[in-house]
This record gives C-alpha cells, sequence and structure tokens, in this order.
C-alpha cells in the first residue's frame, strides 16, 4: 500500500513520517519503505518534507531486473566504462556472458592522480582525465541521478549504486546525488563484481578500428601500451562518451552512420551557496536542517532559444574539463558534502544543426573544439576565462564572451534578468562566470534501427554492433546511460536464450 503526500517539517525523522502513513491508511505497519522525498519551500515560513511511503509491502515482490542465464563461447565487447558500459557489463556478467571491457583511460585511483595533476600543474593526459576513465565524466561531477525518463530500469540502476556504496537515500530522494568522492569507490566496486562473474576491464585500451563481414560484426581494434590489438567478437557496445572525438572520426571514416545532433553551450555561473538558500528556503540551509538549497531555470528569448540552467552543483566546484591538448571547458564538480560554500551551474542556450555552419555530420564537434581552443587561447592555458554579470552584461568581458557564438551571449544576457526575478540574486553584479560550457551533451547521434539490432552502416543494419549511451546521442546523465546499457545488454542476452 503506498501512502502519498505525508508532510513533516525539517527535522522531526521518519518516525513521525511513518506514525503519519500508519494513521492514515488505519493499518498496522509491519515494514515499509521511503519511495520520495522532496522540499516543499513554497511557503519559506513553513517549509516541509513531503514524502511518499510504501507499507506492507512483500519484499519477494519488490522491483528487480530479472536477467536469465545464458552461454556463449563468443564474449561480448564493451567500449567505454562510464555508467552505460558499466551497466551493460554487469548485466552481460550477471548473465554469464563474461564481458570483455575496454577504457582507454585509467582506473578510478591512477585516473584521480592525473586529474589532481592536471588541476595544479597543468599537464594533461588525453587519454586519462576529467572525461575520460573509470566511471565516465560523471565519476568527476557532480554524481546527481536525476534524469527525464520515465524507465522502470531505473530502480534497478539506484538500488546498485546503492548496493555498491552509494548513500541509501538516492532510493527515494526527488533529487538523488552522491558526489564524485563517494562515487569514485562505487564504480570501482561495480567492477569488483563484474571481474569476480569473469568479465575483463581492460584500461589503457583506446579503441582505433571496427572489422565488419557482410553486415555483421567481426572484430574491433585497440591500441594498448603501444601495441595494436585485435579481439574477435560478434557483439559490440559502443558505450563512449560525449568527448571521443577520436572515436567518431573513426567511425566515420569506417562508414557508421550518424546524424547532426541539436546541444547547448554557454558559461558556468557561480554564487555564494548561502545567497541561493536564502533566494529558495528564506533562510540558510543550516539553520533550517535542510540540504543547500538547488534551483533549475529556463527562459524563452524573443528569437525563440531556449536558455537553461544545467547541472546545478550545490556546494561544489567549477573545474576545467579539458580532453583535447589545447582546449578549456568547464564543468561542475560537488563531493557529497556540498560544503564548498558555493553554488554553480551551466546556463546554456540551445544549438541547432542550421547554427554549424556545415552540412559535415561532424560540424557540432568542429564547433565545440573551435570555442575550447579560443578559451584556452583568452586564458593562457587550462584555465577558464572568468569574469562578472555586470562586466559579460555591459559587453566589458571579450576573453569569456569571444568563447562562445555572439547568439549565445546575446540569449545570456538577455535570460540573466528573468533568472534573478525568480531566484533573487542570481543576476547580481558580482556573479562570477567562467568559459566556456560546450559540453553538455554529444553533438551527434550513431543511428541503430528501431528494434536495437545494431547500429547502421551505408544504409544496413550491422547486427551485433550496439551504440549506445550518451556518446551515442541516446542519453543525457548517469541514470539515462545506465538504463539505455541495459537496454541494450538484454537484446544480446536475448539472441542466446
Amino acid at each position: 500500500m503506498i501512502i502519498n503526500g505525508i508532510s513533516v517539517r525539517p527535522g522531526e525523522g521518519t518516525e513521525r513520517v511513518i506514525s503519519r502513513a500508519a494513521k492514515r491508511s488505519g493499518k498496522k505497519v509491519h515494514n515499509w519503505r521511503i519511495l520520495k522525498e522532496s522540499i516543499d519551500a513554497r511557503n519559506k515560513a513553513d517549509i516541509r518534507l513531503v514524502y511518499s511511503v510504501e507499507i506492507n509491502y512483500d519484499p519477494e515482490e519488490s522491483e528487480s531486473l530479472r536477467i536469465p542465464k545464458v552461454s556463449s563461447e563468443d564474449r561480448p565487447v564493451v567500449v567505454g566504462f562510464g555508467p552505460c558500459g558499466i551497466f551493460a557489463g554487469l548485466v552481460l556478467a550477471r548473465a554469464g556472458l563474461r564481458p570483455v571491457i575496454l577504457e582507454r583511460g585509467d582506473d578510478v585511483d591512477r585516473r584521480l592522480e592525473k586529474v589532481r595533476r592536471f588541476a595544479a600543474e597543468g599537464v594533461l593526459d588525453t587519454d586519462s582525465n576529467v572525461q575520460f576513465g573509470e566511471g565516465g565524466a560523471g565519476t568527476f561531477s557532480d554524481g546527481k541521478l536525476t534524469t527525464g525518463i520515465k524507465d522502470s530500469r531505473m530502480r534497478f540502476v539506484l538500488g546498485e549504486l546503492a548496493a555498491h556504496g552509494g548513500p541509501q537515500d538516492i532510493l527515494y530522494k526527488a533529487k538523488p546525488h552522491i558526489g564524485t568522492d563517494v562515487l569514485r569507490e562505487v564504480v570501482k566496486s561495480l567492477r569488483m563484481e563484474i571481474t569476480a562473474l569473469g568479465g575483463q576491464v581492460i584500461f589503457g585500451a583506446r579503441v582505433t578500428g571496427m572489422e565488419v563481414s557482410g553486415n555483421r560484426m567481426k572484430a574491433v581494434e585497440y591500441v594498448s601500451e603501444g601495441q595494436t590489438v585485435r579481439l574477435e567478437t560478434s557483439d559490440l557496445i559502443l558505450a563512449i562518451g560525449h568527448s571521443s572525438r577520436d572515436t567518431l572520426l573513426m567511425l566515420r571514416e569506417s562508414g557508421i552512420r550518424m546524424a547532426q545532433k541539436p546541444f547547448s553551450m554557454g558559461v558556468r555561473v557561480e554564487h555564494p551557496q548561502e545567497l541561493i538558500d536564502i533566494a529558495q528556503y528564506g533562510r540558510p540551509a543550516g539553520e533550517l536542517k535542510l540540504p543547500p538549497a538547488d534551483y533549475k531555470l529556463s527562459y524563452r528569448t524573443e528569437s525563440g532559444r531556449g536558455v537553461y540552467t544545467f547541472c546545478m552543483c550545490p556546494g561544489g566546484h567549477v573545474i576545467v574539463a579539458s580532453s583535447e591538448e589545447g582546449g578549456v571547458t568547464t564543468n561542475g564538480m560537488s563531493f557529497h558534502g556540498r560544503d564548498s560554500g558555493f553554488a554553480n551551474s551551466a546556463v546554456l542556450c540551445d544549438l541547432r544543426p542550421s547554427d554549424f555552419g556545415s552540412d559535415d555530420v561532424l560540424a557540432g564537434m568542429y564547433l565545440q573544439r573551435k570555442y575550447e581552443q579560443i578559451a584556452f587561447q583568452k586564458a593562457g592555458g587550462y584555465h577558464a576565462p572568468k569574469t562578472d554579470w555586470r562586466s559579460f552584461r555591459d559587453g566589458l568581458a571579450p576573453d569569456v564572451t569571444d568563447c562562445m557564438p555572439g547568439f549565445v551571449a546575446d540569449s545570456i544576457r538577455e535570460a540573466m534578468p528573468a533568472f534573478g526575478r525568480k531566484v533573487r540574486g542570481f543576476d547580481s553584479d558580482d556573479a562570477a562566470m567562467y568559459a566556456v560550457e560546450a559540453r553538455s551533451s554529444s553533438p551527434v547521434r550513431l543511428l541503430r534501427d528501431e528494434d536495437l539490432r545494431g547500429g547502421l552502416m551505408t544504409g544496413e543494419t550491422i547486427e551485433g554492433f550496439y551504440p549506445a549511451g550518451e556518446g551515442a546521442g541516446y542519453a543525457g546523465g548517469i541514470v539515462s546511460a545506465a538504463v539505455d546499457g541495459i537496454r541494450t545488454a538484454m537484446k544480446i542476452i536475448e539472441k542466446y536464450q
């Protein structure tokens, strides 16, 4: 039985939640679980936590993913060990198919050393960085698990993340969050289960080619420690991230069909966290026993452009997230505690294929690269060009505004005052702005058939080739990428049933 809309004051505890659930149901509660917790701050004088609770449920009938056991001598290969690749690998391993996973970056511990060196010394490893390595780009972001998709497999994703060391509250928070410090250990634990089940994860393995015979997947080629390795497989899940530009070039040369895809570009904006707390709650979050406040804003310009906030990090840090030499792109990161004292978010304007200036399928990628290289030149290295809102608004910050198309800067100028009317102080003169935020999503989509039998090459379906996840243009975050990885892995399992 599910009881919705149970409202309590912050700090009253779950005992009050369950007693109210019992009172409303008229039943004695034998077992219970929280399905959802959200914050209602519409009345700042009486902020409430609102819950949905399931009582007296049968644990044996709880939602789970049924993965049948199958067998095959041919081992499927997964390219990429971000959320899509991790969950595809996990499902394949539990099915008994012993996947081989190729990841161009390092395991999370070695990767952390290189990320720290890049931040301190500006030494970039183009294969292992904020974008590439165990866990994908999300490992060095915020670990946010919010998503716009509606899919029953989301519950499985959250459950596995919690079972492998993530906080238990991600199972019911309206805006679940792990934090990069905790997520590093979670992805390591997931890898250990995959390998314990017979799977293999090869780090430092950059894919350089694929072989198709007829319309069937035949083999994949990768470079590891300077040696080229050919690995035969009839099932290849391509779970690359949105920054794998050299892989996209290889795929185009191989005849894989792709299409231009809209994406967004803009800046990362930073405020004192207390300013956001007071705007949203009326008082600092700590006084109210509430988490640091967040926001989600959108605006439609007079020209029809969409401007919106993205990847909002309460208590977070603005970081440089480069993966190519001579380019700068920004991102937001926060630890589980979200205690930096600052809030940041991307403020992005939509770009359409008509803005790319070319029919080349990779024109969006080249546009990203162009402005990232300008940002590098303006900063004189791997630093994010920075200004404040007043200078940006008044046209006095060319080091930042030159790092994006003119219509993007104009759209942000139009949107910021509207955001300030929704979140008081958002458009304060001293709000910090960093350039350039260019990798909100993939600028291309790798085409695949509707039945998910495979990707397309010169008009034909390649059986056994599965583009999936964020880099392929089918996801937009940790959870949606993981779900697409599960969906793809289950298609492979079905072949062997």
